[in-house]
């Protein structure tokens, strides 16, 4: 028996989603690829774990994220890399189960096993998928598990040995190994079998945003990595030991899901370069426009048009969480903020980070703040932004990854050959499908 790997922390930075993307589209020299393209092969040098897309449905509500369709660019993404994992975000609320299958089934095959899932519900984009309001979280979040349920089972209809190499060298087909999955339920028919080749990963890694009550329910029971919103350590502890707790308690193993936070680092050679950075940012900052940030921070439907800057939010502007339609979450985080005293303000500044972990310093001292998080348990894979930008590079690789390898923290290298490999993630067991044997049907593990 192998000896346990120690446990590193993981690492993930984005390719796409900014606005360099429409500078690229009006050059016709040029792919809107390209950056992404030189991310990807800094960041496989770098022995960065994954590239992640974000994606958003609506235009113009968050900048460029969403300009390009995450699967398709990571597909692209994966024929000039060869270690580093792809990790698309795709929504549950407006995609059905069979071609989300499908397609990261397709991308893991295309990829060599190095596909990732982030599942999200959907906060925005209902406009484009009508007819009808976008679905209460309730409903999303029971359409994702439902979603969940089928893409597992159509992942795992072809039992091992379905495929198999034959004298000749060719695949041989072993029919009675691949069955149909008969499911039926609220949301979703699929008879099933899935109709390409099991995977090399059996199952692409599933990673789920959000932080919600409904969130953390889905999260606890379904998926290997949760992307949250954590910008302090008290609320990281929280909700790792909340989340964690309900996965034990549905069976699961010790220490999943695995916690997955967005670094929002400002770099400095020295302690005074950094925070004079994160001084002129904060200098830069459209206040006005800044009360609209806050407003969508609050789940939107808030008026602070009177509310003077350096004043508190009076209760009555606070929305009722149970009430708000969109990123519960991220609600839950800024009405605490108000609760706490913050200014609007200082609720302007906060929200320049979106809610997520920001820390400003040098190297060393950003390894510090990221080494208490690993050290208490509730950061297991951190996202690192800036590696297009020269500066920023040289800090992230030569500085802080630097440091994170000399601590023993991040790996220094590749561990396998697929992200499942290199992310120490075990294989869930097989979901049952359901096999007609004669006129009865019967399930098979």
């Amino acid at each position: 028996m192998s000896a346990k790997r120690p446990r590193t922390l993981k690492t993930v930075t984005g390719a796409g989603g900014t606005s360099e993307t429409y500078d690229l589209a009006v050059d016709p020299t040029r792919s809107t690829l390209d950056t992404a393209v030189r991310v990807a092969k800094l960041a496989e040098a770098a022995r960065i774990d994954a590239l992640f897309t974000a994606d958003l449905l609506s235009f113009d509500a968050q900048g460029a994220i969403g300009s390009q369709e995450p699967l398709v660019f990571v597909s692209a993404l994966s024929q000039v890399t060869s270690r580093i994992g792809l990790i698309a975000t795709v929504s549950t609320t407006f995609n059905h189960p069979f071609n989300l299958a499908r397609l990261f089934g397709t991308l893991d095959h295309v990829s060599n096993g190095r596909a990732a899932w982030n599942l999200v519900t959907s906060s925005i984009g209902e406009e484009n998928f009508g007819p009808g309001e976008l679905p209460s979280p309730e409903d999303r979040y029971a359409r994702a598990a439902e979603t969940l349920e089928v893409v597992n089972a159509l992942w795992d209809s072809w039992e091992p040995g379905a495929l198999t190499v034959g004298a000749d060298g060719k695949a041989v087909l072993h029919r009675d190994r691949v069955h149909p999955i008969h499911h039926s339920g609220r949301f979703f028919t699929v008879a099933g079998p899935l109709n390409i080749p099991p995977l090399p990963q059996r199952r692409p890694v599933q990673i789920q945003a959000g932080q919600s009550a409904a969130g953390t329910a889905l999260g606890a029971r379904y998926a290997e990595i949760v992307f949250t919103s954590l910008p302090t350590l008290d609320i990281a502890v929280d909700f790792t030991r909340k989340i964690r707790g309900q996965a034990e308690r549905l069976g699961r193993a010790g220490g999943l899901p695995l916690i997955f936070s967005s670094f929002h680092a400002t770099y400095g050679a020295t302690e005074e370069e950094a925070q004079r950075l994160v001084r002129e940012r904060r200098e830069a900052i459209d206040f006005e426009r800044g009360r609209a940030q806050v407003a969508d921070m609050l789940g939107g439907g808030v008026d602070l048009s009177e509310v003077p800057l350096d004043a508190t939010l009076p209760e009555s502007l606070l929305p009722d969480i149970a009430s708000v339609n969109r990123r519960r979450g991220r609600v839950d985080i800024f009405t605490g903020y108000a609760r706490q005293g913050y200014t609007l303000r200082e609720l302007v500044i906060a929200a320049q980070d979106t809610g997520h972990w920001a820390v400003a310093g040098t190297p060393e001292q950003l390894a510090d703040a990221i080494e208490e998080r690993f050290r208490a348990g509730v950061l297991d894979v951190i996202s690192l932004g800036g590696l297009a930008d020269p500066r920023l590079h040289d800090f992230v690789v030569n500085g802080l990854l630097h440091e994170l390898r000399k601590r023993k923290i991040v790996a220094d290298d590749y561990t396998g050959t697929t992200l499942r490999e290199n992310l120490g993630l075990e294989l869930p067991p097989r979901a049952g499908v359901l096999v007609q044997v004669g006129p009865e049907t019967q399930t098979r593990s």
